[in-house]
């Protein structure tokens, strides 16, 4: 029976919709230290992240089921990218003073629903108040078979790949910050970047059918995520200009606002989608419609170091890494 005090009544919110612990613990007892977008511990995928208000999400632009959902995409993106499922959460919380009773409620249920709707259990965690809202998520999750995807798997010989499309966070925040008078005409890219929508269970689905090779979720943008994953492999990457599957409304947006749609696509942070590169040897596209219809190659792994970019002329050019920094 939890107290009538309202941090008690409050955490009871949260967890009025948590899922039981699947009883099943991970089969091996595998480790992997800090270095790739999971670490291994005693065979859990473990991640955290933390969104903070006014870095990550900002009320006045979205709801406050957006900016929960947003932050808990942001943990499962990272399981997905080692190939596993997320199964377990610890979940922390900085309720700012200035929310209202009417915002802390929906902030309960958003949490408390989008965990339970992914299967998460939501086992623990901590609540404190202070003149800044943050949201923090410890997320464990288990390989259903196979072996994790590694920064370092790619192989010279593998196609690149990416899931979905591309750009669509950075020109969403772009809209927000500079042309808010145009978010309705352009509400995917406005919403995808408050409430990013990915395939959560990409990753597992390529390991389900036998792929072994490289894979990193793209949240500090394309440029600086091919430029990870070759150095981590100690491979060269080389990129083509006409495959990067840029969306078609950032594309859109570009054009109506005299924009590079590249700049997007290749350095947009919080995309959250997958880069990946493997061999093509088992076929996957063969045996999986859906994943035939999300991954885009947009170019190969190669002997040597760096990344560049073959663009639609002819001319070859290094891809920098164009990192976001929160320092």
């Amino acid at each position: 029976m939890f107290p009538d005090l309202g941090e008690f009544n409050f955490v009871r919110k949260i967890l009025e919709n948590s899922v039981a612990p699947d009883p099943k613990a991970p089969g091996n007892r595998d480790w992997l230290p800090a270095g790739d977008d999971c670490a291994l511990f005693d065979g859990w995928l473990v991640t955290k992240d933390l969104s903070v208000e006014g870095s990550h999400f900002r009320l006045d632009w979205s709801t406050p089921e957006q900016a929960v959902e947003k932050h808990i995409v942001s943990n499962v993106s990272d399981i997905s990218a080692m190939g596993g499922v997320p199964k377990l959460a610890v979940f922390g919380i900085c309720v700012n003073k200035a929310w209202n009773a009417e915002v802390r409620d929906r902030i309960c249920r958003a949490v408390s629903e989008g965990f339970a709707r992914r299967g998460i259990a939501l086992i623990g965690g901590d609540t404190v108040a202070g003149e800044c809202g943050m949201f923090s998520t410890t997320l464990l999750g288990q390989m259903e078979g196979g072996s994790p995807l590694l920064r370092s798997g790619a192989r010279p010989g593998d196609g690149v790949y990416v899931a979905g499309t591309l750009g669509k966070s950075a020109a969403g925040l772009w809209l927000l910050m500079n042309r808010p008078d145009a978010r309705a005409e352009f509400a995917h890219l406005a919403d995808y970047h408050l409430a990013p929508q990915i395939d959560e269970r990409c990753g597992a689905e390529l390991v389900k059918h036998g792929v072994c090779g490289a894979c990193m979720d793209i949240s500090d943008g394309l440029s600086s995520e091919l430029n990870h994953l070759a150095l981590s492999s100690g491979v060269a990457i080389e990129i083509e200009e006409g495959l990067l599957p840029v969306d078609a409304d950032v594309r859109r947006l570009a054009d109506r606002f005299g924009l590079d749609p590249l700049e997007f696509a290749l350095n947009g942070g919080e995309e959250y989608q997958l880069l990946c590169a493997f061999s093509l040897k088992n076929d996957i596209f063969l045996k999986n419609a859906a994943l035939s219809q999300c991954l885009t190659r947009i170019g190969s792994v190669k002997a040597g170091s760096g990344v560049s970019m073959v663009r639609k002329d002819g001319r070859v050019e290094i891809v920098k890494a164009q990192a976001w920094s929160h320092l």
